[in-house]
This record gives C-alpha cells, structure tokens and sequence, in this order.
C-alpha cells in the first residue's frame, strides 16, 4: 500500500514524467525508501508533537527542547554513530533569569579515510505555535490532508533533519555500505539566533570539522510548488534601531499638542526617508558596492522556472514592485531591500487614546547582498538618518543602533558539491534543479565558510507554499519521501566525484 501511494503521488505531485535510471546500488535503497514510507511519516508526527519552541523563553518549551535533542542524539546512536551532546551553558534573558541552552550534537558515523566526509547541519528548534493564531488543526499533531502534512517544524526543519537519517537508515537496513563518511551537527536554537553555536564552532574547527569536506544545509525552499531547486545564495542582514526620545512619560495631546517637537513626527520623518514608493532605498551611497550584474547572471533567471502569476496569486499580494520574473528575482535575491517593521512605544491598540508618546523606538532592516559590508552600511545609515534629523532641527534626542549585522553567502555552483546536487536531483526527479539564492539569512552558510573553512551547498526539500513560520506549516508528503532519495543519491554521487579535481575557490 505504502508503495503504491508513492507512486500515486508522484504522478499527482510531479511535473515531470519520469526520474532518470537509478544507478543499480541505489535501486533497492530507493525501494526500501517508499515501502517504509509510513514509518517516516510516524518518525516525523513523533517529532512534530515535541513542542521545541525556543523564541518563547519559558522553562516548559526549554525542557521540550532538551527533550527533542536528546530523542534525536537516542536515533543516532541507534543508528550507530559515535554522538556528543555537548553542553552550551545558559542564556541570560533581559529580565534577568537564566535558562538552560540545549546542547548541540556532534555525531559521526564512518572514518574511512579513503571517502569522502559529508557533515549535515541542521536544527530541531521550531517558532511559537497555537491553534488560536489560526492553524486549521492542531500545530505540534502532524495532520496529514490530500499528501500534505501538517505541523510546527514539518518544513522548517524536522522534516529535513528527519529525510536526511531516513537516508542513512536505508544503507544501513540494507546492509550497504555508506558511500560516504557522515557528520551531524544539530542545534536547538536556531530560531533563537543560534545562541553560543559560534563559539563552539570556533572550538570545534581543528577537532570535529577538521576531516569535513563537504556541509549540507537543508533549510530552505524551493521557488516553484513543483521543481526542486539547489540554493547557492543568501542575503545578510542588517537590523536597526531608531530611537526618538523627548521624555521617560507621555503627554496629553490637549495638554502640549502645537508646542512640542513630538518625537512620534520625527521618527515618522526618518523612517519616510528611507525607501521610496518603488522600493529603492534613499540611504546614500547604499548601491555603490553590489556586486554587477552580468549577461551570465541574466540568463540564470531566465532558466528559473517561476510562474508569475501563481506567485502573485499564492501571496495573496494584488501587485508587485516589477512586472518581469527577472526583474522580481533579482530584487528577491541580488539587489538589497530595506524594510520597516515596527513602532515600539506607540499607541496601537483599538480604540482612540489622544497621547503624545514621549520615546518611540522605528525598526527597520536592511537585505545585503554581495559585495555590501555590514559595518560600511552602518555607518550609512547612521549619517544619513544624523543628517535627516538635523534638517528637522528638532529639540529631540535620537540614536540610531545596529541590533545585527549578518553579511551575505554566495557559493561557487560549479564546485564539487553542487555537481553532485544536480546529480541526485537528475536522478530523483528526472530533470535538472532550479539554481537559486535565497533573500533571506541563514547565517550558518557563512559561519561555515568562513570559521571552518568548509564548502557549503544548500539543498532544500520543501515546496515554495510550505509556510515556514507561518501557520498551517506543512511538508508534502511526496516532498518529503522523494527529497530522502535525493540525500541517498547525493552520498552516491559525493563518493563518485570525490577523487576528480575541485575548484581551488571554498566559496
């Protein structure tokens, strides 16, 4: 039953007539893959129902993240790896408490010198979830409707972490041999900012890392419902903070409205001067070292296949800023992107209260891209907002902060790792993957390349409307099982490439 579903959905869920031929050792991995499809299913409801929240820093999510690591360094071991839990200390929170950090794994299985070493990194730490912010079932019971499954991290990132072990567990219920040698590092707060997992990445680089060669993240999406996509791309992130201050207390606007500089109007003016009506930041300077656009670039998004209507349409967005696929990928992913996000200190709940806000706080963040420098951006924006308020001659205070600063990644697609992608993608799917970047941040891509000195690729596994953060999250079930085949293809493929000459570039 289980492999006739595999097949139903494959036909239902795929736009492509037929996967290319398996080479002969994976034919059975690929097998024992679909017939044993329901018990991954389960794995994943097992995982999904561990409420790993780790933005919310209250003790009982706390202890269900150190419930989800350790279920998941008790599958390694039974796996067979060597695994360490290692131990991250404490979080000192604002308020002054403290709380726990889980531990990081380390697990490894195989030192066959004469293989290639492939280390996976993934995180088992979900975002808040709760049927009253309108999920249609219930977020931590994986609910499976018409071959999508429901549930908080069943997309971002248990599923993912979950294909990956899938994989392995094939080779191993066969007894076949791996082709590669594996490595793990998973983390339980990656939503949190990855708290101390820098530090132990820095510690571990001549230890754990140093017989890497290749790390696979998995965190990310594709771009259409249907063709898979190999990532080679992220934006950074700048994240700031203005703050317009007259007093600690509000005014009555009866009171001391008409003769005070409010700072509500000020902070108004600044966030206004930012970006204009067509998206263009205002930020002097800002542009001055993106990266060129190439003819060779061009042509990249003119092979994406994106449908730009059904994106449109999907967002739920009546227009966007371009009206060409190139014009909105290029946007997306190598041009930079300011965004305001929010007003601290203001009146925002229903109803109509006549206050003047003594201190209000503007939000804002800036998308990098090649070859933007955090701390050159800072220093831009800063003068640029110094000198906006100065014209306002206003008797305010303001301070500008930088709360982050995260630069971009952008890999090398004609390195090893990216072969091989490609490969097991041909092979799974029966077509060649979308290249794509990500607009987003997933700053252990870079942490990786630059700490470790490791080649990074990113091979998603979801679907573009799996809604990651968002509620009613989901992975698609044929997602899922075929995105497990296309790990076991890349352990194959990885083996196949690893004695052939690689570009000296460990971008």
């Amino acid at each position: 039953a289980a492999s006739l579903l595999a097949v139903l959905l494959l036909l239902d869920g795929a736009m492509f007539s037929s996967s290319s031929p398996a080479p002969a050792p994976l034919e059975k991995v690929f097998q024992y893959i679909d017939l044993h499809q329901d018990e991954s299913v389960q794995m994943l409801k097992e995982w999904v129902a561990i409420e790993s929240d780790s933005v919310q820093p209250v003790p009982h999510f706390r202890q269900e993240l150190f419930r989800m690591m350790a279920v998941a360094a008790d599958m390694l071991q039974r796996l067979g790896a060597h695994v360490a839990s290692v131990d991250m200390g404490s979080q000192q929170l604002p308020d002054g408490q403290s709380l726990p950090i889980p531990p990081v794994i380390l697990a490894e299985l195989g030192d066959d010198p004469t293989k290639a070493t492939v280390c996976f990194y993934g995180h088992l730490d979900v975002q808040p979830a709760d049927r009253a912010d309108g999920w249609l079932t219930d977020p931590y019971m994986l609910t499976e409707v018409d071959g999508k499954l429901y549930g908080r991290g069943a997309t971002d990132n248990k599923g993912p972490v979950l294909a990956w072990i899938n994989a392995v567990s094939a080779f191993r219920a066969l007894e076949q041999d791996l082709p590669v040698n594996i490595k793990f590092i998973i983390e339980g707060m990656e939503e949190a900012g990855s708290v101390a997992l820098e530090e132990l990445m820095e510690k571990e680089k001549d230890r754990f890392f140093s017989g890497v060669d290749y790390v696979v993240i998995s965190d990310n999406l594709w771009i259409s419902q249907r063709k898979p996509a190999v990532t080679y791309g992220t934006r950074g992130n700048s994240y700031f903070t203005v703050e317009v201050k007259c007093r600690d207390q509000d005014f009555h606007s009866g009171t001391f409205g008409g003769i005070l500089h409010e700072p509500m109007a000020d902070l108004v003016a600044l966030l206004g001067s930012l970006v204009d009506s067509s998206g263009r930041i205002l930020v002097p300077g800002i542009y001055d070292e993106v990266a060129p656009l190439t003819e060779e670039e061009i042509n990249t998004y003119k092979a994406i296949d994106l449908d730009l209507e059904e994106y449109q349409n999907s967002s739920q967005v009546a227009k966007f800023l371009f009206d060409t696929k190139e014009e909105i990928l290029m946007h997306l992913w190598r041009y930079p992107s300011l965004s305001i996000h929010g007003i601290e200190g203001a009146f925002d709940e229903p109803g109509a209260k006549t206050v003047i806000p003594g201190r209000v706080i503007g939000k804002f963040s800036i998308r990098l891209v090649p070859h933007m420098n955090v701390s050159e951006v800072e220093k831009q924006v800063t003068r640029h907002l110094e000198d906006v308020f100065s014209k306002r001659k206003s008797s305010n205070k303001m301070v500008v902060s930088m709360a982050l600063g995260l630069h971009p990644w952008i890999a090398n697609i004609n390195s090893t790792q990216y072969i091989a992608a490609k490969r097991a993608i041909r092979t799974v799917f029966g077509t060649d993957p979308d290249m794509i970047r990500d607009g987003s941040t997933i700053p252990i891509a870079k942490m990786f390349q630059e700490i470790v000195h490791k080649r990074v690729v990113m091979i998603p596994l979801g679907a573009v409307d799996d809604g990651e953060h968002s509620q009613n999250e989901k992975i698609n079930r044929w997602n899922y099982i075929e995105g497990t085949k296309v790990f076991a293809a890349f352990f194959f493929e990885m083996a196949q490439l690893h004695e052939s000459p690689e570009p000296s570039s460990l971008m």
